[in-house]
């Protein structure tokens, strides 16, 4: 286990024995590509949350560029983003709502995961943040089957009739949250100086 700034990531190493012939152990099925991106998740979640470090509330709030995005923000986003992902590799589509049906309450709480609102602090959203990657990361570690899949939700962005499997759906939330860990980065820039990587 190794600690980087504010975040704890935790290093997986492939199983010694797998494809030696004497060795005890059997790795399970896609035991190394789980592990893969699980630790590439792993490090672009340290990068996002790295952009936070020092940071006092009223800084992790504010907007540094001409974007409207803040770190706080971006954190909190990310957070909701990979809980809905997590809900539909467990659930399937029905966990994540009907897009097409929309209420001006669903857009505004959407809206809200880009902003830290008050009353809403930065030590907690990095700690839902941890949260919702520790639950990510056990139900990954217990899928059967990385291949698994569901149909993707009714939404004008998705292909009528898509599915997406477990794997499909981890390469999204890497994608997002490195995404995301890049737009963050900027903004610190802009705020005081500081880089992820110097």
């Amino acid at each position: 286990m190794t600690t980087y700034g504010t975040t704890t990531r935790e290093t997986t190493t492939a199983n010694p024995t797998e494809g030696s012939t004497t060795g005890t152990s059997t790795p399970a099925p896609g035991a190394r590509e789980r592990a893969d991106l699980l630790e590439t998740l792993a490090t672009h979640r340290h990068f996002l949350r790295y952009t936070a470090r020092d940071l006092t509330d009223e800084q992790a709030r504010r907007r540094t560029t001409g974007s409207e995005l803040c770190i706080g923000g971006l954190i909190k986003h990310v957070s909701a983003t990979e809980r809905e992902w997590a809900s539909f590799i467990a659930e399937g589509p029905d966990a994540m709502g009907n897009f097409t049906e929309m209420t001006e309450a669903d857009r505004e709480r959407r809206n809200n995961e880009f902003v830290l609102l008050p009353g809403e602090t930065l030590a907690g959203v990095l700690e839902e943040h941890a949260e919702t990657a520790r639950r990510t990361d056990a139900l990954v570690a217990e899928l059967p089957d990385l291949d698994a899949d569901h149909p993707l939700p009714e939404a004008p962005w998705f292909e009528p009739g898509a599915r997406w499997s477990a794997r499909r759906v981890l390469l999204h939330i890497i994608a997002e949250t490195a995404q995301h860990a890049g737009h963050a980065d900027i903004i610190r820039e802009a705020l005081d100086g500081a880089k992820t990587m110097a």
